[in-house]
């Protein structure tokens, strides 16, 4: 069965109020990052995979797209996206990215944000996604960076008073399951390493242009003193690459 948090109401209720939730891409510290990956969506039909609350759908029309397709595993979220879409070139499609209909659609352009270290096997993402694209189309997404990922707990080592030491990395190259705490629920994530990522891509198909790791914004860190923590290590992983 695949994991589907969201539909849990108390699990549901504290993700909306991550910042991410209420301000949408400009509560999302990556997202100055992965928006200059993004390809030029003008007259693009665009799919968008684990779309959430449909923040990336909305901003595709915003940059001119033709159409655009957000997946979601979740009906909490589908039923969210939909009520902040008043836009009929966008539909939402309640589905898990692995079972998704690909073939029977063609797109210019592939996005996911944050949703591929969920699921178990990243290979057949991206077979999918080959398939459903275009001749010289593109595959953008970002994950939590593997030395995120490599541990369970996922977090800082402290001294005794609480100041953050380093950042740990152990079994890095054991890929698999993850029992990690978000939002203080058990969630299951898949960690894989840099490379694999990067092999299952080009095994598919794929050549990749562009790889880039998480950094905190001029603004962030103007904003948040805090924020300088995150140059300490990359939280997340953005790829694009094309077919």
């Amino acid at each position: 069965m695949k994991q589907n948090k969201y539909d849990d109401s108390n699990f549901f209720f504290a993700y909306e109020q991550m910042p991410r939730s209420i301000k949408g891409l400009k509560g999302a510290g990556e997202w100055h990052i992965l928006k200059e990956l993004i390809p030029n969506l003008k007259n693009k039909n665009v799919l968008d995979l684990g779309c959430g609350f449909g923040w990336h759908c909305r901003y595709a029309r915003e940059q001119q797209a033709s159409s655009v397709v957000g997946v979601d595993i979740s009906e909490n979220m589908i039923k969210r996206a939909r009520e902040l879409t008043s836009d009929s070139l966008i539909s939402y499609v309640k589905s898990s990215i692995e079972d998704y209909a690909y073939s029977e659609s063609k797109f210019d352009v592939v996005i996911s944000s944050l949703a591929f270290h969920y699921i178990e096997s990243f290979k057949s993402i991206c077979a999918n996604v080959y398939d459903s694209l275009s001749s010289g189309g593109s595959f953008v997404f970002s994950v939590e960076h593997p030395i995120f990922t490599s541990r369970n707990e996922q977090d800082w080592y402290y001294d005794e008073y609480g100041n953050r030491l380093h950042w740990p990395v152990d079994n890095y190259q054991k890929e698999g399951v993850r029992e990690a705490l978000f939002l203080n629920e058990n969630v299951i994530k898949y960690h894989r390493t840099i490379s694999t990522y990067m092999n299952d891509l080009i095994d598919a198909g794929f050549i990749i242009s562009t790889v880039k790791e998480s950094f905190p914004s001029d603004e962030m860190l103007k904003n948040d003193p805090q924020m300088e923590n995150e140059n300490r290590r990359p939280m997340f992983l953005m790829i694009l690459a094309s077919k």
